[in-house]
Protein backbone atom coordinates (compact mmCIF):
# COMPACT_ATOMS: atom_id res chain seq x y z
CA UNK A 1 0.00 0.00 0.00
CA UNK A 2 1.43 3.41 -1.10
CA UNK A 3 1.92 6.34 1.33
CA UNK A 4 -1.31 8.14 -0.20
CA UNK A 5 -3.73 5.54 -0.08
CA UNK A 6 -2.63 4.94 3.84
CA UNK A 7 -2.85 8.43 4.70
CA UNK A 8 -6.18 8.39 3.06
CA UNK A 9 -6.95 5.43 4.90
CA UNK A 10 -5.71 6.61 7.85
CA UNK A 11 -7.80 9.73 8.26
CA UNK A 12 -10.65 8.23 7.24
CA UNK A 13 -10.06 5.06 10.44
CA UNK A 14 -9.35 8.02 12.87
CA UNK A 15 -11.61 10.34 12.29
CA UNK A 16 -14.37 8.77 14.80
CA UNK A 17 -11.79 7.66 17.07
CA UNK A 18 -10.19 11.22 17.68
CA UNK A 19 -13.72 12.71 17.98
CA UNK A 20 -14.51 10.50 20.85
CA UNK A 21 -11.15 11.10 21.89
CA UNK A 22 -12.01 14.85 22.34
CA UNK A 23 -15.03 14.76 23.89
CA UNK A 24 -13.34 12.62 26.66
CA UNK A 25 -10.85 15.49 26.73
CA UNK A 26 -13.63 17.89 27.04
CA UNK A 27 -14.89 16.08 30.12
CA UNK A 28 -11.53 15.51 31.31
CA UNK A 29 -10.77 19.22 31.27
CA UNK A 30 -13.78 20.64 32.32
CA UNK A 31 -14.97 18.34 35.35
CA UNK A 32 -12.47 19.69 37.84
CA UNK A 33 -13.01 23.03 36.48
CA UNK A 34 -16.95 22.94 37.51
CA UNK A 35 -16.59 20.77 40.44
CA UNK A 36 -13.74 22.76 42.34
CA UNK A 37 -14.25 20.64 45.72
CA UNK A 38 -13.87 17.40 43.56
CA UNK A 39 -11.69 14.73 45.59
CA UNK A 40 -8.28 14.82 44.64
CA UNK A 41 -7.92 11.26 43.20
CA UNK A 42 -10.31 11.79 40.93
CA UNK A 43 -9.08 15.30 40.02
CA UNK A 44 -6.14 13.85 39.67
CA UNK A 45 -7.22 10.89 36.76
CA UNK A 46 -8.77 13.75 35.50
CA UNK A 47 -5.18 15.32 34.84
CA UNK A 48 -3.95 12.04 33.83
CA UNK A 49 -6.54 11.55 31.15
CA UNK A 50 -6.01 14.83 29.95
CA UNK A 51 -2.15 14.43 29.50
CA UNK A 52 -3.11 11.28 27.75
CA UNK A 53 -5.41 12.08 24.99
CA UNK A 54 -3.07 15.07 24.57
CA UNK A 55 0.14 12.42 23.74
CA UNK A 56 -2.43 10.74 21.49
CA UNK A 57 -3.13 13.74 19.60
CA UNK A 58 0.55 14.64 19.56
CA UNK A 59 0.75 11.36 17.95
CA UNK A 60 -1.79 11.88 15.48
CA UNK A 61 -0.59 15.03 14.50
CA UNK A 62 3.00 13.46 14.39
CA UNK A 63 1.91 10.85 12.02
CA UNK A 64 0.22 12.99 9.94
CA UNK A 65 2.94 14.74 9.13
CA UNK A 66 5.40 11.96 8.52
CA UNK A 67 2.73 10.48 6.22
CA UNK A 68 2.26 14.04 3.85
CA UNK A 69 4.21 14.39 0.93
CA UNK A 70 5.30 18.33 2.15
CA UNK A 71 5.70 18.86 5.07
CA UNK A 72 6.02 22.53 5.16
CA UNK A 73 2.70 23.34 3.06
CA UNK A 74 0.96 20.02 5.61
CA UNK A 75 2.36 22.51 8.78
CA UNK A 76 0.91 25.94 6.89
CA UNK A 77 -2.50 24.64 6.91
CA UNK A 78 -2.26 23.17 10.00
CA UNK A 79 -1.03 26.01 12.25
CA UNK A 80 -3.70 26.02 14.75
CA UNK A 81 -3.20 22.08 15.65
CA UNK A 82 0.20 22.88 15.83
CA UNK A 83 -0.14 25.45 18.38
CA UNK A 84 -3.07 23.64 20.30
CA UNK A 85 -0.41 21.13 20.99
CA UNK A 86 2.18 23.26 21.80
CA UNK A 87 0.70 25.66 24.11
CA UNK A 88 -1.22 24.12 27.03
CA UNK A 89 -3.82 27.31 27.45
CA UNK A 90 -5.25 26.19 23.84
CA UNK A 91 -5.22 23.33 24.98
CA UNK A 92 -9.36 22.83 25.23
CA UNK A 93 -9.46 24.31 22.05
CA UNK A 94 -8.92 20.58 20.97
CA UNK A 95 -12.38 19.89 21.81
CA UNK A 96 -13.32 21.88 18.65
CA UNK A 97 -12.58 18.26 16.74
CA UNK A 98 -15.97 17.32 17.27
CA UNK A 99 -17.45 20.29 14.83
CA UNK A 100 -15.80 17.57 12.41
CA UNK A 101 -18.45 15.32 13.29
CA UNK A 102 -21.30 18.09 12.69
CA UNK A 103 -20.51 17.72 8.91
CA UNK A 104 -21.32 14.01 9.07
CA UNK A 105 -24.88 14.73 11.10
CA UNK A 106 -25.66 17.62 8.57
CA UNK A 107 -25.38 15.19 5.49
CA UNK A 108 -27.29 12.50 7.26
CA UNK A 109 -30.02 15.30 8.71
CA UNK A 110 -32.89 15.99 6.65
CA UNK A 111 -31.62 18.36 3.55
CA UNK A 112 -34.41 20.99 4.42
CA UNK A 113 -32.95 24.34 6.21
CA UNK A 114 -34.74 22.91 9.52
CA UNK A 115 -32.47 20.11 9.62
CA UNK A 116 -29.18 21.80 9.06
CA UNK A 117 -29.77 25.04 11.07
CA UNK A 118 -30.54 22.03 13.99
CA UNK A 119 -27.29 20.63 13.62
CA UNK A 120 -24.92 23.77 13.36
CA UNK A 121 -27.36 26.15 15.26
CA UNK A 122 -27.02 23.69 18.53
CA UNK A 123 -24.34 21.58 17.75
CA UNK A 124 -21.93 24.64 16.89
CA UNK A 125 -22.91 26.78 19.74
CA UNK A 126 -23.42 24.63 22.36
CA UNK A 127 -19.78 22.73 21.90
CA UNK A 128 -18.12 26.87 21.36
CA UNK A 129 -20.03 28.28 24.01
CA UNK A 130 -19.56 25.38 26.97
CA UNK A 131 -15.68 25.38 25.69
CA UNK A 132 -15.22 28.83 26.04
CA UNK A 133 -17.29 29.29 29.79
CA UNK A 134 -14.98 26.45 31.00
CA UNK A 135 -12.12 28.13 29.53
CA UNK A 136 -12.68 31.38 30.63
CA UNK A 137 -13.92 30.09 34.42
CA UNK A 138 -10.54 28.13 34.59
CA UNK A 139 -8.43 31.42 33.98
CA UNK A 140 -10.56 33.76 36.16
CA UNK A 141 -12.18 32.10 39.31
CA UNK A 142 -8.67 32.59 41.13
CA UNK A 143 -8.32 35.97 40.67
CA UNK A 144 -9.52 37.77 42.83
CA UNK A 145 -10.68 41.03 40.70
CA UNK A 146 -12.37 38.84 38.19
CA UNK A 147 -15.73 39.18 38.25
CA UNK A 148 -16.35 35.45 37.08
CA UNK A 149 -16.11 33.38 39.67
CA UNK A 150 -18.72 30.36 38.58
CA UNK A 151 -19.98 28.33 35.45
CA UNK A 152 -23.03 30.74 35.57
CA UNK A 153 -21.23 33.85 35.36
CA UNK A 154 -18.89 31.72 32.59
CA UNK A 155 -22.16 30.28 30.98
CA UNK A 156 -23.78 34.06 30.87
CA UNK A 157 -20.86 35.87 29.30
CA UNK A 158 -20.32 32.90 26.95
CA UNK A 159 -23.83 34.01 25.68
CA UNK A 160 -23.54 37.62 25.42
CA UNK A 161 -20.71 37.60 23.85
CA UNK A 162 -22.14 34.79 21.04
CA UNK A 163 -24.75 36.98 20.28
CA UNK A 164 -22.76 39.86 20.15
CA UNK A 165 -24.96 41.12 22.66
CA UNK A 166 -21.74 42.00 24.99
CA UNK A 167 -23.74 43.46 28.61
CA UNK A 168 -20.07 43.90 30.32
CA UNK A 169 -21.38 42.85 33.56
CA UNK A 170 -19.29 39.78 33.28
CA UNK A 171 -15.87 40.25 31.13
CA UNK A 172 -12.52 38.26 31.53
CA UNK A 173 -9.69 40.21 33.12
CA UNK A 174 -6.62 37.74 32.45
CA UNK A 175 -4.74 37.06 29.09
CA UNK A 176 -5.68 33.14 29.44
CA UNK A 177 -9.39 34.82 29.63
CA UNK A 178 -9.57 37.29 27.14
CA UNK A 179 -7.36 34.85 24.92
CA UNK A 180 -10.78 32.50 25.12
CA UNK A 181 -12.40 35.22 24.98
CA UNK A 182 -11.00 36.33 21.51
CA UNK A 183 -11.47 32.53 20.43
CA UNK A 184 -15.53 32.93 21.42
CA UNK A 185 -15.83 36.19 19.01
CA UNK A 186 -14.19 34.66 16.38
CA UNK A 187 -15.90 31.40 16.78
CA UNK A 188 -18.87 33.21 16.92
CA UNK A 189 -18.58 35.14 13.45
CA UNK A 190 -17.99 32.06 11.64
CA UNK A 191 -20.84 29.82 12.87
CA UNK A 192 -23.00 32.51 12.12
CA UNK A 193 -21.42 33.05 8.58
CA UNK A 194 -22.18 29.20 8.19
CA UNK A 195 -25.73 29.50 9.26
CA UNK A 196 -26.45 32.51 6.81
CA UNK A 197 -24.73 30.80 4.27
CA UNK A 198 -26.97 27.81 4.60
CA UNK A 199 -29.53 30.11 5.05
CA UNK A 200 -29.01 32.41 1.40
CA UNK A 201 -28.32 28.67 0.17
CA UNK A 202 -31.78 27.53 1.01
CA UNK A 203 -33.40 30.18 -0.53
CA UNK A 204 -31.87 30.09 -3.72
CA UNK A 205 -32.42 26.49 -4.12
CA UNK A 206 -36.13 26.62 -2.97
CA UNK A 207 -36.57 29.91 -5.52
CA UNK A 208 -35.24 28.07 -8.06
CA UNK A 209 -36.88 24.77 -7.24
CA UNK A 210 -40.37 27.02 -7.65
CA UNK A 211 -39.23 28.47 -10.71
CA UNK A 212 -38.97 25.42 -12.49
CA UNK A 213 -42.24 23.75 -10.78
CA UNK A 214 -43.61 27.19 -12.47
CA UNK A 215 -41.62 26.16 -16.14
CA UNK A 216 -42.98 22.59 -15.74
CA UNK A 217 -46.70 23.99 -14.74
CA UNK A 218 -46.91 26.13 -17.53
CA UNK A 219 -45.68 23.49 -20.02
CA UNK A 220 -48.98 20.94 -18.50
CA UNK A 221 -50.95 23.38 -19.38
CA UNK A 222 -50.16 24.14 -22.39
CA UNK A 223 -50.06 20.78 -23.48
CA UNK A 224 -53.71 20.62 -22.32
CA UNK A 225 -54.85 23.19 -24.07
CA UNK A 226 -53.66 22.19 -27.25
CA UNK A 227 -55.55 18.54 -26.17
CA UNK A 228 -58.88 20.46 -25.69
CA UNK A 229 -58.57 22.26 -29.19
CA UNK A 230 -57.75 18.98 -30.81
CA UNK A 231 -60.96 17.36 -29.38
CA UNK A 232 -63.09 20.64 -29.96
CA UNK A 233 -62.19 20.82 -33.59
CA UNK A 234 -62.88 16.55 -33.81
CA UNK A 235 -66.09 17.09 -31.84
CA UNK A 236 -66.53 19.61 -34.57
CA UNK A 237 -66.96 17.62 -37.68
CA UNK A 238 -69.91 16.79 -39.30
CA UNK A 239 -71.11 12.91 -39.31
CA UNK A 240 -70.27 12.59 -43.20
CA UNK A 241 -66.52 13.51 -42.75
CA UNK A 242 -66.10 11.49 -39.60
CA UNK A 243 -67.50 8.47 -41.51
CA UNK A 244 -64.97 9.44 -44.84
CA UNK A 245 -61.96 8.99 -42.28
CA UNK A 246 -62.74 5.91 -40.36
CA UNK A 247 -60.76 3.03 -42.37
CA UNK A 248 -61.75 0.91 -44.97
CA UNK A 249 -63.95 3.98 -46.28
Amino acid sequence: MGRDAFAEQYERGAEWPLTVAAVLFLVAYSWPVMEPFMAEGLRHACSVAAVAIWAVFACDFLLRLALARRRLRFLREHVVDLLVLALPLLRPLRVLRVVTALGRLNRRAASSLRGRAIVYVIGGVGLLGFTAAVAVLDAERSQPSANIKNFGDAAWWAVTTITTVGYGDRFPTTGAGRIAGVGLMLGGIALLGVVTAALASWFVEHVARQERDEADLREQVSALVEEVRALRAELGRSPSELESNEPGR
